[in-house]
């Protein structure tokens, strides 16, 4: 056990908390402080006994290595407290993920969709092939002294993925997102450019994505296309999918690799799947041991999670997007056929949720009943739109504005039987459990 401690400011966050189980699994001493509340995140960090306090300036103490949460501004007083202690290493979380893991065969996820299970999903599929950590948003973090890979969900949020430099990469989508930072699609697009720099072997890229192909990737390294068409490079064909899994051949350059029978239902994870499969024929892996690695992934946390309580069905999804929405509406209607769908969505930043506005409410038609949550989280502001989250409701006709209360609970409630899907990046399942609460002593 070594005696270097590691302190985390918002140790709830997601990436923070993946990265506190990985350093306290690997014999540092670990600790951070957050809000009180509880966050589905804290639960591995509990299992592991690591001290979690109230935010405190008073918790920094001399000698600490303090870890900083993206959420969380120089002006915070933990955040000041640190950088005004001599004595303290300070580190942004991107900062000290960039230099810890140049130790390990790293390969980077990044995208503006799909980071999380992709890289939960080359986890399974790469462990076939050797010991393999990662560093995944759902709050999932593992390492072994052994690891020789490491799976790392990089996000492009203010360039942080810049402090990267895998092997490979793959790269889900070019998706417009954090519009609070990035001045339009030319400046986003500018972002991947940049980070296609610090990949040192390939880049396994979305091909049937129009701003994913007008990037200047890096010359000096090979990319490969991964889609359902015949530009591609790595390409599904003779799909079948269905409510209980899906089936399909995949081509590399046009020679057949082998016929993938997968556990999954939609889209979206068939181009997932695929991601990871140009991953495993660059690394020379046989096509069953990419199966089997890939049907070993069970789903990652807050990733279309399925519960059924009585005859209606939960899914408890991280989506906070409205290319997200659309698709966790459009698997839900493809598993469950026939349910009533009713999305509850609790936005996240005013920013985006202004600059999205008729794409957001273009998805949420899709669904049969809209309830929206107003915005609650300490960041939802920071970047000076002051709009309230009623701006959308009022452009999805016969939505509702809804809290998250016992009140909310009880409507939502009414709405039974259906299929509900509770939809946001932040803490909207603690409703999901008193709806649950309350439909089971409704049967009482």
């Amino acid at each position: 056990m070594t005696d270097m401690h590691y302190y985390f400011i918002g140790i709830k966050g997601t990436g923070m908390a993946a990265l506190a189980c990985i350093l306290n699994d690997l014999g540092y001493e670990v600790s951070g402080s957050d809000l009180p509340k509880h966050f589905f995140t804290e639960d591995a960090l509990v299992e592991r006994k690591i001290p979690i306090y109230e935010f405190n300036p008073a918790n920094i103490t001399d000698g600490m290595n303090v870890i900083i949460g993206n959420a969380f501004l120089e002006d915070f007083p933990e955040v000041a407290a640190a950088r005004n202690n001599p004595s303290c290493r300070c580190m942004r979380y991107h900062e000290f993920v960039g230099d810890f893991t140049k130790r390990y065969h790293l390969i980077s996820v990044s995208g503006s969709h799909g980071k999380t299970t992709t890289t939960g999903m080359l986890s399974c599929m790469l462990s076939q092939l050797g010991e393999t950590g990662w560093l995944i948003g759902d709050g999932t973090g593992h390492i072994s002294p052994a690891a020789e890979y490491m799976c790392l969900e990089s996000c492009e949020f203010r360039r942080h993925f810049l402090a990267y430099h895998p092997e490979y990469a793959i790269m889900t989508n070019i998706d417009l997102d954090h519009v609070d930072y990035f001045h339009d699609e030319a400046d986003y697009r500018s972002a991947y450019e940049q980070f296609s720099r610090n990949v040192t072997k390939g880049i396994v890229i979305y091909g049937d994505d129009e701003q994913a192909r007008m990037l200047d990737l890096n010359p000096e390294i090979e990319h490969y296309w991964y889609g359902v068409k015949e530009d591609d490079d790595i390409q599904a064909v003779d799909i079948e999918e269905r409510s209980d899994g899906m089936s399909f051949r995949v081509l590399f350059h046009g020679k057949e690799i082998g016929r993938f029978e997968l556990p999954f239902v939609g889209r979206h994870m068939l181009l997932n799947s695929l991601a990871c499969i140009g991953i495993g024929i660059l690394e020379g892996m046989d096509p069953r041991q990419m199966e089997a690695g890939l049907s070993s992934f069970h789903g990652a946390k807050r990733r279309f999670a399925v519960e059924t309580v009585g005859d209606c069905i939960f899914v408890d999804d991280y989506a906070h997007h409205p290319t997200e929405i659309s698709v966790v509406i459009d698997t839900a209607k493809t598993r469950f056929p026939g349910q009533k769908m009713v999305a509850i969505v609790k936005p996240h930043r005013a920013s985006r949720l202004l600059y999205f506005a008729d794409q957001f409410a273009s998805a949420l038609k899709k669904a049969d009943r809209v309830y929206l949550i107003d915005f609650t989280s300490i960041d939802d502001k920071q970047d000076g739109v002051d709009i309230s989250v009623d701006y959308l409701q009022k452009m999805v006709p016969g939505s509702e504005m809804l809290t998250e209360d016992e009140a909310g609970a009880k409507r939502l409630a009414k709405e039974a039987p259906c299929c509900y899907l509770f939809m946001s990046s932040k803490d909207i399942y603690p409703l999901e459990e008193k709806v649950k609460r309350v439909l089971m002593q409704e049967k009482e």
